[in-house]
């Protein structure tokens, strides 16, 4: 192990665990309910985006592969918001509770939002861009064997929760 893997591992737990961050502070500050509708609006954001026809017309005057990735990141944040906001008009705004109430529940929201993130980056986006193969995170998600069983794990969540 050389000093090269090491700072990769401890950037790609970095990437995961703000990632969880995030979602775990929005699940705080904003409830259960806007959780879940972020992981739909994901759902939907990763369908729309893996599907989308105009990639290469879109994105066709960025030259780098570093540029391309990012605007496709920007791109699914942009596709994210709308399809979330979408969700927070149609579902219910229920579980009006207090910010610290149902910590475990909001743990594992911000897991399956994350889940889906890192499914999304390590399938769609080319992350070997942004991170070097091989590290851990990347033999965990990066595998398209387990891409679809990955998918299952938030929809569990949200079925649990």
């Amino acid at each position: 192990m050389d000093w090269g893997y090491i700072l990769n591992f401890i950037y790609e737990i970095a990437y995961f665990l703000g990632v969880f961050g995030l979602f775990l502070m929005f699940s705080i500050f904003k409830g259960r309910q806007s959780i879940m509708n972020v992981m739909v609006g994901l759902y939907l954001a990763l369908l729309i985006s893996i599907e989308f026809p105009g990639y290469d017309k879109l994105f066709g005057g960025l030259e780098t592969e570093q540029s391309i990735a990012g605007a496709k990141l920007v791109f699914f944040c942009f596709i994210t918001f709308l399809t979330t906001m979408l969700f927070y008009r149609i579902m219910p705004s229920e579980f009006r509770e207090n910010r610290f109430e149902s910590m475990g529940k909001k743990i594992l929201l911000a897991t399956g939002a994350t889940i889906i993130v890192m499914i999304y980056s390590f399938h769609v986006l080319p992350v070997s861009e942004f991170l070097t193969p091989g590290t851990p995170l990347q033999l965990l998600f990066g595998p398209e064997v387990y891409f679809f069983w990955w998918l299952l794990v938030p929809l569990v969540i949200l079925y649990v929760v």
